[in-house]
């Protein structure tokens, strides 16, 4: 997390393959602009069938789905998040709604995360690119056990991402540890290519995160305990919910 120069862990614990190929007649799924203030007392998430603020999508198989460019045009002039940056939260939210349905994890709290970790790819003065990439990549603070971080030593992989063959540091727009996202990697926007620097491919990897440590999104337990698993400090996980549920207001 860059925010006050703590930087948030995370262990990524499921992986997308994505196919390019056309697949089965296309379905439609629906993007619900759902609140997680409204899910920690009551219910959260977004999925298939849920009208407020849909999206309509085609499902072209194991592929990674996609929200409509009018939505995310839309939802993007609302909430002042770059259309890039809706993309690739909702395109993670559509497809856990496929491939794990009984998550319901909603674009708001990807996107409530994505703020907080880096300001959706923009931590520094990087712009997000269209293919999903900041112009400057996101590289947080060396995990040397200062600010109340555990030190973490650099395995040799890592240098390519962080150019710091002693210390580890998380990594892209959604911060991971290179050693997580090599083990966890996800392809989001199904380019062939899994890259914790992509929004789309880490926004997708952090919602099955969210999933598997939390089970069930729809129940505030869950969604506390998922977001909470996301780092443990009670203020990251209010300031994720109030910035979540601006967006949900705002796109409504």
């Amino acid at each position: 997390m860059l925010v006050g120069g703590v930087i948030s862990l995370l262990v990524v614990v499921l992986t997308s393959v994505a196919r390019t190929d056309d697949g089965p007649a296309p379905a439609r799924w629906t993007l619900a602009a759902a609140s997680p203030r409204a899910a920690v007392s009551a219910a959260t998430g977004a999925a298939p069938g849920e009208p407020a603020g849909a999206a309509e999508v085609v499902d072209s198989g194991p592929a990674p789905l996609h929200a409509s460019t009018e939505w995310v045009a839309r939802v993007a002039s609302a909430t002042g998040i770059a259309a890039v940056a809706v993309r690739a939260y909702a395109a993670a939210t559509l497809t856990l709604a496929r491939d794990s349905p009984r998550c319901r994890v909603g674009w708001t709290t990807l996107a409530g995360i994505g703020a907080v970790e880096s300001g959706h790819g923009t931590h520094a003065g990087a712009v997000l690119l269209d293919d999903g990439r900041p112009s400057v990549p996101v590289i947080g603070p060396a995990l040397d056990g200062s600010n109340g971080t555990a030190p973490i030593r650099a395995s040799p992989q890592d240098i390519a991402w962080t150019q710091d063959p002693t210390w580890a540091h998380a990594v892209g727009p959604m911060q991971f540890l290179p050693s997580t996202w090599r083990r966890w990697a996800s392809d989001g926007d199904g380019d062939g290519v899994s890259d914790p620097n992509d929004l789309d491919d880490a926004a997708l990897a952090a919602g099955r995160y969210l999933c598997a440590s939390g089970g069930n999104l729809a129940s505030g337990a869950g969604w506390h305990l998922a977001v909470a698993s996301y780092n443990h400090d009670d203020s990251y996980v209010a300031l994720v919910l109030a910035t979540a549920d601006r967006y949900a207001g705002l796109a409504s």
